[in-house]
């Protein structure tokens, strides 16, 4: 009589994986049984994609781009025409500053157009006011030699007299 030898599942499996002889026998003799074929093939099948599968897929995919193309073409011109009424109103309200500055500074102008009119017109007068001034210096003197000179001379005449 025969020892019965134990063997378990996993000690088969492990067995199956050093022996890779054994393995190809044991797919041979599986896919040479109809039946373990059929199961075999259905169980493959079901994780395989068919070309109707691939078909709907790719419709799918188109229907989904051309659905973002046309999305993304109206979010892109509704961007643009918003981005163009922002550019036009801050253009218009830069106009408009740049006109009220132009007003100031052409007020500015005529400010300091007046100041020099009247700066030029006080140089005018001083100048006016300093040969005045020179020639009453000029008339001084020459009233007050005379008499400098004369009351030095009595002076010098009382001393030496």
């Amino acid at each position: 009589m025969m020892s019965e030898v134990s063997i378990t599942a996993e000690q088969i499996v492990e067995l199956f994986e050093k022996d890779v002889r054994a393995r190809r026998r044991l797919a041979e003799l599986l896919i040479a049984e109809p039946e373990i074929r059929l199961a075999i093939i259905n169980a493959v099948l079901r994780e395989v994609a068919l070309k109707s599968d691939i078909e709907k897929l790719r419709e799918a995919t188109r229907l989904d781009l051309e659905k973002f193309r046309s999305e993304f073409r109206e979010g892109n011109e509704k961007l643009r025409r918003e981005f163009w009424s922002e550019m036009e109103k801050l253009r218009n309200e830069f106009r408009s500053e740049l006109s009220k500055l132009r007003a100031e500074v052409d007020k500015l102008w005529s400010e300091v157009r007046a100041l020099w009119k009247e700066v030029t017109a006080i140089k005018e007068r001083l100048t006016g006011i300093e040969r005045q001034l020179a020639l009453l210096v000029k008339i001084f003197i020459a009233f007050n030699v005379p008499i400098l000179v004369a009351v030095i001379g009595i002076l010098l005449k009382m001393v030496f007299s």
